[in-house]
C-alpha cells in the first residue's frame, strides 16, 4: 500500500466518525467526499480542486481565551494551521502546524477528543490561488482540532508566515471559526487537578 492509499484509508476513517459522532445533518461535505471516492491524492498540495489542511483551536484551560496568529499571505487572524504534513494521526500535524507557527509550548489535546483522532470540525473553505505558483483558486479541507494550552508560557511565532502570535478573548472565535465556537461553547470544562 502506498502513502496516499494508506492516507485515503485513514481519511475515510475520520470523515465517516466524524459525520456519524460529531456532524449537524448540514454538514454534507459533498466535495471532500466526492474527491475521496475519485481516489484524488488529498495529501498533495496541488490536487484540485482541493486537498487536506489541519488546524489547532488553541484555548486556555479556562476556554476564556484563544490562541490565533496574524497570518501574512491572508491578511488576518485565524488559528494556526497549514497543509497536511505527513504524521500517525491527524491531529498530530495540526499539533506540528500549531507548535511552527507560534511556538507554543505544552500544548495537548483537549479531553473532548477522548485521544481520538476525530476533528472537532470539518470545514471546507475557498482559498484563492495564487499566480506565482501557477496555482487556481480551490478548496482546503480543513481538519480543525480542539487544544489546551497555558496562555502565560512565552510564544514565538514564525515570521515568514506569521506577523504575529497573540492570545485573544474567546468571542474573536465566532469570526474565524463558527462552528468550533458553538461547539466549544456546548464542551465542559476539563477537570483541573
Amino acid at each position: 500500500m502506498n502513502q496516499t492509499d494508506s492516507f485515503l484509508g485513514r481519511l475515510v476513517s475520520v470523515v465517516n466518525n466524524y459525520r456519524n459522532m460529531v456532524a449537524l445533518p448540514q454538514e454534507r461535505l459533498a466535495v471532500l467526499n466526492w474527491q475521496i471516492e475519485q481516489g484524488h491524492a488529498l495529501d498533495e498540495r496541488a490536487t484540485m480542486p482541493g486537498h487536506v489542511t489541519t488546524s489547532a483551536i488553541i484555548v486556555s484551560p479556562d476556554h476564556q481565551q484563544v490562541l490565533l496568529i496574524d497570518h501574512v499571505a491572508i491578511g488576518r487572524w485565524l488559528q494556526p494551521g497549514g497543509h497536511y504534513e505527513p504524521a500517525d494521526h491527524f491531529f498530530q500535524s495540526a499539533t506540528r502546524e500549531a507548535v511552527e507557527e507560534t511556538g507554543v509550548s505544552g500544548l495537548t489535546l483537549h479531553p473532548w477528543h477522548q485521544q481520538r483522532d476525530l476533528p472537532l470540525v470539518i470545514d471546507t473553505h475557498d482559498v484563492p490561488g495564487k499566480a506565482e505558483r501557477h496555482e487556481p483558486d480551490h478548496v482546503h479541507h480543513d481538519l480543525q482540532y480542539l487544544f489546551l494550552a497555558n496562555p502565560s508560557a512565552a510564544l514565538q511565532h514564525q515570521p515568514e508566515e506569521v506577523h504575529a502570535a497573540q492570545w485573544k478573548p474567546i468571542a474573536e472565535l465566532v469570526e474565524i471559526s463558527p462552528r468550533a465556537a458553538r461547539r466549544l461553547a456546548q464542551i465542559s470544562l476539563p477537570h483541573q487537578g
